[in-house]
C-alpha cells in the first residue's frame, strides 16, 4: 500500500468537495475545503514528502468558464514536481502529448474514452496511439445502481453501462498502465469507505489500483490494507490536515510504511 496524494481544483481553486454534488451546470459542489495556498504549494510539498505517483484532478468541464484557471493551477503544481503527478480532465487523444510535456507522469481519462454509455475503443486506442497504454490512468470511478458499481463519466454525473468487476478491470488492464477508482457515493464525506467495492478491487492485480473515497482514520486505513492484502493504494483528501482534516501527512504517511497490527487510535 501507497498514499498517492491529491490535488483537486475547481473554479480555479484547490479545494475538496462532496462528490456527489459535482455539477456542471452554475459549476457548483459542496465545498469540504477551499484552500488559499495553490498548486506550487501542493506540487512543493509532494516532492517534498516524496509522494509520486499523485493526482491532479481539473473538476471544472473544458468549456467552463473556469477550465483555464484550474489549468493554471495544475501547471504550478507540475511544475513544481515534474514526472511525480499525473493530471485529468479534459484530456483527448489531441492534447494528451500536451500534458505530459507539461510535466504530467500519465494523463487521466474517464469521459474521453467512454461516450453514449459505452466504452469507446476507437478513442482509447487512438489515445494509446499519442501516449503509450502506459502513461495512461484509467479512471473508472463508479457509483452503485442496485447492488453493482458502474463507471460514471462526466465529472461523476453520467452513468456508463460498464460494471466496474474483476473480469472489466482484467480487459482494461492491457489499454493502461494503472487505474484510479474513486467510489463516488462516499467521495469527501469523510465517513468511511465503500467495503463493497474494496471487496472487489481486492481480487484484481495485474497493474496499480489506487482507491479513494471516504478514508478519514487509521481504522480505514487498516480496513483497505486487510482487505486487499497492501496491494491497494489510497488517497485521501478531506481528511488530511492540509484540507481541512484531522490527519496528519507525516504520521499518516508513517503508519502507511509501518507493517504494524492496527492504530491505537484505530478504534476511537
Amino acid at each position: 500500500m501507497k498514499l498517492r496524494p491529491c490535488i483537486d481544483i475547481h473554479n480555479g481553486k484547490v479545494k475538496q468537495i462532496v462528490g456527489s454534488t459535482l455539477r456542471d451546470e452554475g459549476s457548483t459542489a459542496t465545498d469540504n475545503f477551499v484552500s488559499e495556498k495553490g498548486g506550487e504549494y501542493y506540487g512543493n510539498l509532494y516532492k517534498e514528502k516524496n509522494l509520486p505517483g499523485g493526482h491532479i484532478i481539473l473538476l471544472n468541464s473544458r468549456d467552463s468558464e473556469y477550465y483555464e484557471q484550474d489549468l493554471e493551477v495544475a501547471k504550478a503544481a507540475l511544475n513544481a514536481y515534474p514526472g511525480g503527478l499525473m493530471i485529468g480532465g479534459g484530456v483527448n487523444a489531441e492534447n494528451a502529448s500536451h500534458f505530459l510535456d507539461m510535466g504530467a507522469s500519465h494523463v487521466i481519462v474517464t469521459s474521453y474514452v467512454f461516450t453514449d454509455g459505452k466504452l469507446n475503443m476507437e478513442r482509447l486506442l487512438r489515445l494509446i496511439g499519442e501516449v503509450g497504454s502506459e502513461n495512461i490512468c484509467l479512471d473508472l470511478s463508479c457509483r452503485k445502481k442496485g447492488d453493482r458499481y458502474y463507471i460514471v463519466t462526466d465529472r461523476w454525473q453520467k452513468f456508463t453501462d460498464m460494471e466496474v468487476s474483476p473480469d472489466t478491470l482484467g480487459e482494461l488492464s492491457d489499454y493502461a498502465g494503472e487505474f484510479l477508482i474513486h467510489g463516488v457515493d462516499v467521495e469527501g464525506k469523510s465517513s468511511g469507505i465503500d467495503e463493497g467495492l474494496i471487496r472487489i478491487l481486492s481480487e484484481f492485480d495485474r497493474i496499480p489500483v489506487t482507491y479513494a473515497g471516504g478514508i478519514s482514520s487509521f481504522s480505514d486505513i487498516d480496513k483497505v490494507r486487510n482487505s486487499s492484502d497492501g496491494k491497494l493504494d489510497i488517497t485521501i483528501g478531506s481528511a488530511l490536515s492540509i484540507f481541512g482534516g484531522n490527519l496528519e501527512l507525516d504520521e499518516l504517511m508513517s503508519y502507511i510504511a509501518a507493517t504494524k497490527q492496527p492504530h491505537p487510535v484505530a478504534t476511537q
